[in-house]
Parts: structure tokens; sequence; C-alpha cells
């Protein structure tokens, strides 16, 4: 089954709440998307309607987000477009989600300063602990002379 992703462009319209859940941490905020347009006659730039939209971020890119993003804000945000409706107060209504797989703040608007989020260190684990690293070249065996890198062409 194929998924619609859209990336939308637009400003944080509410604060950040994030919440721990049994399958991980979630950042969830509403998204306000403008729509400007050019207008000819008057030669300006006019605001039509704004769209809003619920961001859900999940895991580590929830954590971050919740640490990195205020209210205002000009953010680009990648995900899966969601749709559903649902019957409030005897009316049916339509709402918009974004499941996020990517968020930034919008540099064609401002700057930033990335900081890479600190991880623990998997070498300060107990042996047992760790997984393995599937990357990891194994040590020589004993009385193994060292390899030597060959390359095809």
């Amino acid at each position: 089954m194929s998924e619609t992703t859209v990336t939308l462009v637009g400003n944080v319209a509410t604060n950040v709440e994030y919440r721990e859940t049994v399958t991980g941490g979630v950042a969830r905020f509403r998204f306000a998307v403008p729509v400007r347009r050019w207008d000819r006659e008057r030669a300006v730039w006019t605001d039509g309607p704004t769209s809003f939209f619920t961001v859900s971020a999940w895991r580590s890119l929830g954590v971050n987000l919740a640490a990195s993003v205020s209210v205002g804000e000009p953010l680009v945000v990648h995900g899966r477009l969601k749709v559903r409706e649902e019957e409030l107060d005897g009316r049916r209504k339509t709402f918009v989600d974004v499941i996020a797989t990517a968020v930034g703040h919008d540099l064609s608007r401002g700057t930033a300063a990335f900081r890479r989020a600190a991880r623990q260190n998997p070498e300060q684990q107990p042996p047992e602990e760790r997984a393995p690293d599937p990357w990891q070249t194994p040590p020589p065996a004993s009385g193994e002379a060292n390899a030597t890198l060959v390359t095809v062409s």
C-alpha cells in the first residue's frame, strides 16, 4: 500500500507537547501553512487562507523536536499525510495530520546552529548489553599476519 508523503513550509502554531508512550515518545504540535500569492493588479504579495495540520513526531525525532522548536518558528516538515474524520458535537469533522519523518528550520527565513544529540556511548555499556556491530572488522586471529587492502578495478 502506498502512502501520501508531503512537504510543508509554514510556522509552528502551538507549543510542542511531548509525551512518553509504551511505543516510544511522541511530540505533537499544530502547524500553520499560509498561502501567499502575487497580486498583479496591486503589485503586492497577499495572504490567502491558512491551512492547519497536526504534526506528530515519534522517538528521537520527537525528543529533538521538543527540545528545538518554539511557537512562531518557521519550519519545513516532511512526512506521511493522514486524513481522518470524527464526529464531534453531532457534526462530522475532518482532520489532517502529518506523521513527520523529517523536520527542520526554514533557513530561507533565518539561521540555525545544529547540535548533534547526545547518545549513550555503547562502549560504556557492559559487554553483555552491547548490541553487536555488524560493520566492525573482527580482530585478526592469533598467528595471522596483518591484512593487506586489495583494490579490484
